[in-house]
């Protein structure tokens, strides 16, 4: 008996261990408080907006949280707090508004991006464009998985369009989202990776852009305001700062352009 009884402790005290990370995981944002999800291309000027917002407005503090825009949606859909959401491309905002996550009232292009062939700063294998990549001592080529990475997408349909995509789908080193991929440039794991522009701007001691690769749609980043109960009322106007010229001048400095 006194066995059974340590073992329904046990199990009790699983149960609140369990409900009181639940509890937290969905636990609203603090007053003053805006909860930013956004894409991982985003990390290095979102911080940055995020303070300098703050700073223009002491009574409110911006969180931020970055990932693979699929993976930061689908977080959002099963209950990740979040106020608003800036995705990589229009397919994972158009998810989010199928889900009802978002207010499609809010949704706004806010700046502009491309994807660029990026090789490791010393470019062993010397590559110059996309049909070096044909090479047969090129054998490790890093991209965006494209079943959940906007930059992946992109990367995929730039190169069917262009008639290398047999070429680098049987090398490729699929990344979970931008940042990931051009490590694995940086590092020289990978002979050459596809990343977008503004990434390859914050490690260009690193890595070497070699060539703007074109995509059939324009690589246009939507944000809006998430849809749920306890948004924050400040949510909108981090929203509002984005768009306006002192956010795109932030923007800009990370190498984005007006949409």
């Amino acid at each position: 008996m006194p066995f059974r009884r340590a073992l329904v402790r046990r199990a009790l005290v699983r149960r609140a261990l369990v409900a009181c990370v639940l509890s937290c995981a969905v636990a609203p944002a603090m007053a003053g408080e805006v909860l930013v999800s956004a894409a991982a291309s985003l990390t290095n000027a979102f911080k940055d907006l995020a303070a300098q917002y703050q700073a223009a407005h002491p009574d409110t503090r911006v969180l931020t949280t970055f990932g693979a825009s699929d993976v930061v949606l689908r977080q959002i859909v099963e209950g990740a707090p979040a106020d608003v959401f800036a995705s990589a491309d229009q397919k994972a905002m158009d998810k989010a508004a199928a889900a009802q996550a978002i207010d499609p009232a809010t949704r706004v292009d806010f700046v502009r991006n491309e994807v660029v062939l990026v090789v490791p700063a010393d470019n062993p294998r010397g590559i110059q464009s996309l049909r070096d990549l044909a090479k047969p001592d090129v054998r490790r080529l890093a991209l965006g998985n494209p079943d959940s990475v906007p930059v992946g997408r992109y990367t995929k349909a730039a190169l069917e369009k262009a008639g290398a995509w047999d070429t680098v789908h049987a090398r490729e080193i699929l990344g979970q989202n931008v940042r990931q991929v051009l490590s694995y440039v940086e590092r020289g794991e990978v002979d050459a990776g596809f990343v977008f522009a503004t990434d390859a701007a914050i490690m260009k001691d690193k890595v070497k852009v070699v060539q703007a690769v074109e995509t059939p749609v324009p690589v246009v980043y939507p944000i809006a305001l998430v849809r749920r109960d306890g948004r924050a009322p400040e949510a909108a106007g981090f929203l509002k700062y984005v768009v306006s010229p002192e956010g795109q001048a932030v923007l800009a400095r990370y190498g984005f352009a007006k949409p």
